[in-house]
């Protein structure tokens, strides 16, 4: 079959934030709708219906300075194997093309393996992370801080700006900005488990402090991403109850146009960078 055969790849709006949310719960994922609408907002949807059934999805998330992130790759169980995800994927990377942007995306070992021949480069490996009964404690809870401050520290990390997609974050219902010693985290609703990420810190026992001080102020299941080579935090945190998942290769397709200044010690999620 010629790569150009079969259903034909769509533009999907924000009325199909429910049929997402259906792929994304099949895989077993941790995005809310709202994490749906803001991909269909701000980014580009690409979808592949059967009849009027949504059944794969890729999306191209722009942020500042030429940068992009690709994500939710998702094919439902009874179309796997054809294809699909590939044509996605190759959407997302024109585009990017033709808009001139550098395409990043946070890859499982099986993904990272479809997408290193595609002419993605490696760039840092992340660790998933669950913890499912913390023991809460009657110690103050952290202290708020600004959307501000946490936007100027996700900036100094990455080296682009995404104020817009964590002001979207800060504001759902739920949502806490927490600050200690140096440390500061952004704490948001999922599917199955609160995300803490992204998380900046001046050195891992600042990191370790607030986490564990946010899991003693929470009673749900806590999910982070954290960059692998933060290795005392990754350490600190298995010692602490939390269990790795899985792991993510972060990946890169074009030049890098910015260079973080300090390295996060968790991330947004892989499907935000």
């Amino acid at each position: 079959m010629d790569a150009t055969d079969g259903p034909a790849v769509i533009k999907l709006g924000v009325e199909d934030a429910m049929a997402g949310l259906v792929l994304s719960t099949e895989a077993r994922w941790n995005q809310t709708e709202d994490d749906w609408r803001v991909f269909l907002h701000d980014g580009i949807v690409f979808g592949i219906r059967d009849g009027m059934r949504l059944v794969a999805t890729a999306a191209l998330l722009p942020y500042s300075g030429n940068n992009a992130w690709i994500s939710m790759v998702l094919v439902s169980g009874t179309h796997r194997r054809r294809g699909l995800a590939t044509r996605l994927v190759d959407a997302c990377l024109e585009t990017a093309r033709t808009n001139g942007l550098t395409s990043w995306l946070d890859a499982t070992p099986d993904g990272a393996a479809v997408y290193g021949p595609l002419g993605f480069a490696p760039v840092l490996q992340l660790r998933r992370l669950r913890l499912v009964n913390s023991d809460r404690a009657s110690a103050q809870a952290p202290a708020a801080a600004t959307l501000d401050s946490l936007c100027t520290r996700d900036r100094r990390a990455n080296g682009f700006d995404r104020t817009t997609l964590l002001s979207k974050f800060a504001q759902r219902s739920g949502s806490r900005i927490v600050s200690a010693n140096g440390a500061i985290a952004l704490v948001r609703e999922g599917r199955t488990a609160r995300h803490i990420g992204p998380l900046l810190a001046d050195n891992a026992a600042a990191a370790l402090a607030l986490v564990n001080a946010i899991a003693q102020s929470e009673g749900s299941p806590l999910l982070l991403d954290a960059v692998a080579s933060q290795t005392a935090f990754l350490e600190g945190l298995t010692a602490s109850g939390w269990t790795i998942e899985r792991p993510f290769q972060r990946m890169r397709f074009g030049s890098a146009t910015a260079t973080g200044e300090e390295v996060p010690f968790a991330v947004a999620g892989p499907e935000f960078g």
